[in-house]
């Protein structure tokens, strides 16, 4: 079953930290965006991630129902169906879940995956995120460490983050903040690992300088010694199996370098969103253009259906996002590293 068992998600982790590559984590919302992400892994030879956020979840359950856990729900177990047909590895995450959320997002999503776990099946998701960035560092982990104790009972990984990633997403503003906000410091890393460390298998999005949404070449300050720094104080002090999973979000406008710095220093995991929103757009903006006399029934004329058809222009959206994420699978180097049928 292509969608990771626990125990193989775990060696996907393993995997990449011990190979010095990351995994994409790519954000879907649709048939068409889920199908382009697997046929890139497929094709890149590369496991990945497929995740959903808040509003993904929101948009899948249609407009008249707006239920973002619900909608998180159909497009996991769609996902399920649909990458046995491939011969890689994905595993299945749900991206920032803010406090208010913790009730209406992630814990029925854990209930879903109770009841598959009592139908003898694995859990719905292999991992999901708690994004507690925005209250204080203390109350952060003291909620953290209550769902990882959950998440952990069902066979699952937790995301966390201490620090703010910039910009905006799926409703949620940090453009404001003060840029020393924007880099988690050595001591709060060490407090992460101390809080969690023993309860059960946890990544850590730790923040040096990220910022969603999209930006040319150089326009982010990223600082990924921050994320060498962090893990020393950690490792000096508890050995060097205390590295910790980490996790890049926000990286559109980041240098290949900078992207490649990272795994240097542990992160097995870079959220791509931003870049193949526009991936996916880009082609079918340019089929609407070239075609518009078709698309439109203009001064009363018929149109041409075959233009119009929506399956025509999304499976170019779908080519897009595709050829997308194999760029992102090079960047990250986790072509041609599928553990599918090792473990």
């Amino acid at each position: 079953m292509p969608v990771a068992t626990p125990e193989q998600y775990a060696a996907m982790l393993d995997a990449a930290q011990e190979g010095g590559y990351a995994y994409p984590a790519i954000n879907i919302t649709s048939l068409t965006t889920i199908n382009g992400a697997l046929k890139a892994f497929a094709e890149a030879g590369s496991d990945g991630i497929i995740q959903v956020s808040t509003g993904g979840g929101s948009f899948a359950s249609g407009t008249a129902v707006g239920d973002e856990a619900f909608g998180a729900i159909v497009l996991a177990e769609a996902t399920h169906l649909l990458a046995e047909k491939y011969d890689i590895l994905v595993g299945l995450h749900t991206d920032h879940c803010h406090p208010q959320k913790v009730d209406s997002f992630l814990r029925p999503l854990l209930d879903a995956s109770r009841k598959r776990i009592a139908e003898g099946k694995g859990p719905l998701f292999n991992s999901h995120m708690f994004d507690g960035s925005v209250v204080e560092l203390d109350e952060n982990l003291e909620i953290s460490k209550e769902l990882l104790k959950e998440c952990t009972e069902l066979n699952i990984i937790l995301e966390i983050e201490a620090g703010c990633v910039g910009g905006e997403e799926d409703g949620h503003d940090t453009s404001g903040l003060p840029a020393e906000k924007l880099y988690t410091s050595p001591e709060d890393m060490m407090q992460v690992y101390e809080t969690l460390n023993g309860i059960g298998r946890f990544m850590f999005a730790a923040t040096f300088g990220n910022v969603h949404g999209a930006y040319k070449p150089g326009s982010v300050k990223l600082k990924p010694t921050i994320l060498r720094d962090g893990q020393k104080v950690v490792t000096d002090k508890y050995g060097a199996e205390a590295e910790m999973d980490l996790v890049f979000h926000g990286g559109s406008g980041s240098t290949l370098e900078d992207i490649r710095e990272t795994l240097d220093y542990g992160v097995v995991k870079m959220n791509i969103d931003t870049d193949t929103q526009y991936a996916f757009t880009r082609p079918i903006v340019t089929h609407m253009c070239e075609n518009i006399e078709g698309v439109l029934k203009i001064d009363g004329e018929v149109g041409n259906k075959k233009v119009y058809d929506p399956r025509g222009y999304l499976k170019k959206g779908e080519q897009g996002l595709c050829d997308r994420l194999k760029v992102a699978c090079d960047d990250l180097l986790s072509s041609g590293k599928t553990i599918f049928g090792k473990v």
